[in-house]
Order: structure tokens, then C-alpha cells, then sequence
């Protein structure tokens, strides 16, 4: 695994939008957009349920996440980091918790979010990040 500078774990903890692409079963590009977080030194993101995304990585665990950072005024190439990575699905009952953390991180610091009252368990996905590119204090 790639070390995440503290500079890109800076970006993460701040809530920007993150496209996930995977590979769909014919070979074409999968894309969707997640929230993801740091569950101590791995890079995660939670789901509720079992989609496309999560067949795509258990059939093929090569992914890519694209970052943007917050605009700048004047600035005409904005810093952005992409990662690519290796992706494991894991079944988990900690998505509520990690969820509430990647929630005040994305909707606000003071976001509750709203827990069923019997919680299904979820997937959490780990990313063994093995490439940074992009522009910014992050890229090699």
C-alpha cells in the first residue's frame, strides 16, 4: 500500500465528492460517485446494500478514485488527486458508525445521521491504494 501523504489525508477528512470507477463484466467503465473516509490509516467507503460497484470489484478489485479539490478563483488547473487501488468488499456492522463519521465530514459537522432502529449490516469497502497522480502536494 501506498502511504497517503498527510496532505491528501487532509483532503479526505475535508468531504470532496470521489468518482469510483470500476470495471463492468464486458469490460466497459463503471463510474459513480461516493463519500469515503479514513478508518485509521485505511482509506473506506460504506454501502447499504449490494450493487453494481461491489459486484464489479469482487469480480475485478481494480479501481480508480478521482478527487477534486475546492475551486480556487483565478487558478485555471485545479489540484486534484486521482488514486488507483485495489478494492476489498467486506460485510461489516460498523458502515452506521463510519457512516456518521463520513456524514459530518460530507453534510456537516453537527449531521446526525438518521440510524434505523434494527440496522442491517452493510459493506465496507477497503482501498490499497498503489498509485497517486494528479496535481497538488500529493502527487508524486
Amino acid at each position: 500500500m501506498t502511504d497517503l501523504s498527510p496532505e491528501l489525508r487532509a483532503l479526505i477528512r475535508s468531504g470532496p465528492m470521489v468518482h469510483l470507477s470500476t470495471v463492468n463484466p464486458d469490460g466497459s467503465p463503471h463510474v459513480t460517485v461516493i463519500w469515503v473516509g479514513l478508518d485509521g490509516d485505511d482509506l473506506v467507503s460504506t454501502h447499504m446494500r449490494e450493487n453494481v460497484k461491489l459486484r464489479n470489484i469482487r469480480r475485478d478489485p481494480r479501481v480508480a478514485l478521482s478527487f477534486d479539490t475546492p475551486r480556487e478563483p483565478g487558478v485555471w488547473l485545479n489540484p486534484y488527486v486521482v488514486l488507483e487501488a485495489t478494492a476489498t468488499v467486506e460485510p461489516s456492522d460498523r458502515i452506521w458508525e463510519l457512516m456518521a463519521t463520513h456524514a459530518r465530514a460530507y453534510v456537516g459537522p453537527d449531521a446526525e445521521l438518521p440510524v434505523p432502529d434494527d440496522p442491517a449490516p452493510g459493506f465496507v469497502v477497503r482501498y490499497d491504494v498503489t498509485r497517486v497522480r494528479g496535481i497538488g502536494p500529493w502527487a508524486s
